[in-house]
């Protein structure tokens, strides 16, 4: 009996089981990206998200233990160089599984398992609205700050006008130039 055993032996020897882990590992820090089997994709989800929990703290000791667990090191550089920064913030869950469907040939259930900080067809309003709307307590304090703000670009603007004008009264142009 199998009672409390939560790993998924996907049908391989220990040695095996971890060198596909390893390899998947590698190629979804390398693509963000990778089509597979929906059991494969939820191991791969357990393997892959603390390397990337250790990839946040980007000391030379996590950067030699994500090393000893992916043993390649443009997929270690690209994970602490690209991924770790771009999920630097958020506190967990850093993949996305969607299922796909069956495949044709065996009906094994198919998923995709990718980075979702790196999927940007989920994010188009956070691109459009870089900076968000400031909350108050008062309706009048926004319009108050609102005011404020074109009253002090206002002064500005005239404040460039005048040096340019002065600027321009002092400069000499190109006739003058010459005549010296």
């Amino acid at each position: 009996m199998r009672h409390g055993n939560k790993i998924n032996h996907l049908g391989r020897k220990t040695g095996h089981r971890a060198a596909l882990l390893k390899n998947l590992a590698v190629a979804l820090f390398t693509h963000k990206r990778i089509e597979t089997t929906l059991a494969k994709a939820k191991e791969l989800r357990g393997y892959v998200e603390p390397l990337i929990t250790k990839a946040k703290s980007n000391t030379t000791h996590s950067r030699r233990d994500a090393f000893s667990y992916l043993q390649d090191k443009f997929a270690a550089k690209e994970l602490f160089d690209v991924v770790a920064p771009k999920v630097g913030d958020r506190p967990g869950g850093y993949t996305r599984i969607v299922r796909l469907g069956q495949r044709q040939g065996d009906a094994a259930e198919m998923s995709m398992i990718e980075l979702v900080d790196f999927n940007e067809v989920y994010k188009p309003k956070t691109a459009v609205a870089a900076e968000p709307k400031k909350k108050t307590r008062r309706a009048g304090a926004a319009k108050k700050v609102e005011t404020a703000k074109e009253e002090v670009l206002e002064e500005k603007a005239a404040e460039v006008e005048e040096v340019k004008d002065t600027v321009e009264d002092v400069t000499p142009t190109a006739e003058e130039k010459t005549e010296e």
